[in-house]
C-alpha cells in the first residue's frame, strides 16, 4: 500500500516525546490544531502527554515512534484517512485506536470500526469522554479521612479545621469537604463526577450546584471568584487546586 509505505518512512526531525515521570502518551491526529490544543490542555492535568499530528501519515509515523497508550484520529484526515490509519495500526500492533467523528462522519465511523477501531468518540472532543476511554477518569481521588496540606493550606477532617497560613477559615460542611478533596488532589484535575460522588453520594446535585459551591468556597478562602488563582476551572471537566507559594 503506497500511502502506508510513505507514512512510515523515517523523518530525521522526528524524535520521541519527552515523558515526565508517570506520563502516558496519546497520539492525536486532527486537522484542526485548536481542537487538539484544547484537548491537550485538559489531558495534561491527568499526566497524559498529547503528540499532535496534522495528518494521517504523521499519525502512523508517530505511533511507531512514540509507543503511545492509545491513538485518537479524526475520521477525516489529509494524506491518509482516519479509517486507513486504524487499519494500518491494528495490523502492526495492539495499540488501541479511537476514531473521532462529527455529524457527517457516519460512513467513516463504520469503516473505522470495521477496520478495528476500539471505539468512536464525538468530535469536537469532550475531555471526560476521552479520559473514560483511556481509563484516566476511573482513578479515584484521595480519601477524606487524613489531614492534608498543600502550600499554606492545611485541612484536618478529625478536628474539622481548615487553615490558610495558620488562619482558621470557617466553612460549611460541604464546602469543607470540597476544599479537602481539592487540596488532597493538589495540581490534579478533580472531575465534576468525582466531586458529586464525594459530596452527594448517589444523589446527583442540580447542574449548577457544584459551581455555586466553588464560587462560595473561593470567596471564603480569598480566591477572587472572577479571576481565581487557587481553584482553577478546567472547562467541561472539573477543577484543579493550585497552591500559592508559602
Amino acid at each position: 500500500m503506497v500511502a502506508d509505505q510513505q507514512a512510515v518512512a523515517p523523518l530525521h526531525a522526528a524524535l520521541p516525546a519527552q515523558r515526565g515521570k508517570g506520563d502516558r502518551i496519546l497520539v492525536l491526529a486532527d486537522p484542526d490544531e485548536q481542537i487538539a490544543h484544547d484537548l491537550a490542555e485538559h489531558l495534561a492535568g491527568h499526566q497524559i502527554k498529547v503528540v499532535f499530528c496534522a495528518d494521517g501519515a504523521e499519525a502512523l509515523l508517530q505511533t511507531g515512534l512514540q509507543a503511545p497508550e492509545a491513538v485518537l484520529v479524526s475520521a477525516k484526515l489529509p494524506l491518509v484517512p482516519g479509517p486507513q490509519v486504524v487499519e494500518v495500526v491494528r495490523r502492526r500492533c495492539a495499540t488501541p485506536v479511537v476514531i473521532g467523528v462529527g455529524p457527517d462522519d457516519a460512513e467513516e465511523a463504520v469503516a473505522a470500526l470495521t477496520a478495528g477501531a476500539s471505539a468512536c468518540v464525538a468530535r469536537p472532543y469532550r475531555p471526560y469522554e476521552v479520559l473514560k476511554l483511556l481509563g484516566g477518569a476511573a482513578q479515584a481521588p484521595a480519601p477524606m479521612e487524613a489531614e492534608v496540606s498543600s502550600g499554606p493550606y492545611t485541612i484536618n477532617p478529625a478536628t474539622f479545621e481548615a487553615r490558610v497560613r495558620g488562619r482558621l477559615v470557617q466553612l460549611p460542611l460541604r464546602e469543607f469537604k470540597l476544599l479537602h478533596l481539592l487540596v488532597a488532589n493538589a495540581e490534579k484535575v478533580v472531575t465534576r463526577d468525582q466531586i458529586s460522588a464525594e459530596l452527594w453520594g448517589t444523589s446527583a446535585p442540580k447542574s449548577n450546584t457544584i459551581a455555586v459551591h466553588i464560587r462560595r468556597l473561593r470567596d471564603r478562602i480569598g480566591d477572587d471568584p472572577h479571576h481565581p488563582g487557587v481553584i482553577l476551572t478546567v472547562r467541561n471537566v472539573g477543577y484543579r487546586f493550585v497552591p500559592p507559594a508559602l
